[in-house]
């Protein structure tokens, strides 16, 4: 069973979310369907056309945003001048409930990949009301062991490429927080900085992360590099602005705050993340939730994920499952 097919927004606009910032949406598939919201990657990627597609377009309402300064919202992140300050969790979390609010829906079903898990699993943590059911994939929990791994622990797995990563770096600043240290150079005053730091971050995520050839060619656009790199640094150097900075993280501390929520975690056997047993912890900790691993997947966790991704929407879209 394949994805379905393509199809375009029947609706779309600019949300004043304040802060300067309006962000971008759109809505696809069933007016009166079942509303399901679309968190993208990154932090600092965007919504793809490719997302639309896990969803049933005559039983759902599928509502897709571009997160502050990524995609087509504005400012751009990859803007110099344009103030990260108010690029938090808190911020994104409301500016989901501003668009919840501006189209009329009372509750909506929840899909998030890699960063979109975080903001969904905590979204759904301080809103529980207003989930009904989560679809997730890729999942990370934005703790600073999951940074620390990715950012350091896979040094030992690509040398070569942790080796590049780190000579971007001043000596001073290879033995602390490596997110925290890019994220200075990508605030630099010196563009030249800026787009050495963003080229090496982009590297070592390519090096560590295999994903689709769509998504390597990315990092090819130096806008969608600065950009990317600039808030994807911006979130890990700061504890994902989550909360206490332990080790273990918030999310994974709060998972039973997911209680009477249903959810489906659809995990590649091979995505480094596993290393630290997240996804199990977390399914163990929210019984309501559903764990398929995905034999040889990848954080992108390939054509059988799709295909567990696709029976989950199409379960969930049979009833309301949640509260």
């Amino acid at each position: 069973m394949g994805l379905y097919p393509e199809i375009e927004p029947y609706d779309h606009g600019m949300l004043d979310v304040g802060d300067g910032n309006h962000v971008y949406w759109e809505t696809c598939g069933n007016p009166h369907g079942k509303p399901a919201l679309v968190l993208h990657g990154g932090p600092g990627s965007r919504a793809s056309p490719g997302h639309r597609r896990y969803f049933d377009p005559a039983a759902y309402r599928i509502v897709l945003l571009d997160q502050r300064g990524a995609g087509r919202s504005r400012p751009r992140a990859s803007a110099h001048d344009t103030d990260m300050s108010v690029n938090t969790t808190a911020h994104l979390m409301a500016d989901l409930e501003r668009l919840r609010a501006h189209l009329g829906i009372e509750r909506w079903l929840v899909w998030g990949v890699s960063w979109g898990s975080v903001l969904g699993l905590r979204y759904a943590q301080t809103h529980p009301g207003v989930v009904t059911e989560l679809v997730l994939t890729g999942v990370a929990t934005g703790s600073n062991a999951e940074v620390a791994l990715l950012t350091r622990g896979l040094g030992n797995v690509f040398p070569e490429a942790h080796e590049r990563f780190l000579a971007e770096l001043p000596p001073d600043e290879r033995d602390g927080n490596l997110a925290a240290a890019y994220n200075r150079l990508l605030e630099s005053p010196d563009a030249a900085v800026r787009e050495r730091a963003a080229r090496a971050w982009t590297d070592w995520e390519t090096a560590t992360i295999p994903a689709p050839p769509g998504s390597v060619a990315r990092f090819q656009d130096p806008e969608f590099r600065m950009g990317f790199a600039r808030t994807v640094t911006h979130y890990w150097g700061h504890d994902h602005f989550l909360g206490d900075g332990n080790d273990e993280g918030v999310v994974l501390r709060d998972a039973h705050l997911l209680k009477g929520i249903p959810g489906t975690l659809v995990q590649g056997s091979l995505d480094f993340g596993n290393l630290l047993g997240i996804v199990w912890r977390l399914h163990h900790t929210w019984p309501e939730s559903e764990l398929v691993i995905v034999d040889e997947g990848g954080h992108d966790a390939g054509a059988r994920g799709d295909e567990a991704l696709l029976a989950a929407t199409d379960t969930y879209a049979r009833g309301d499952t949640g509260r």
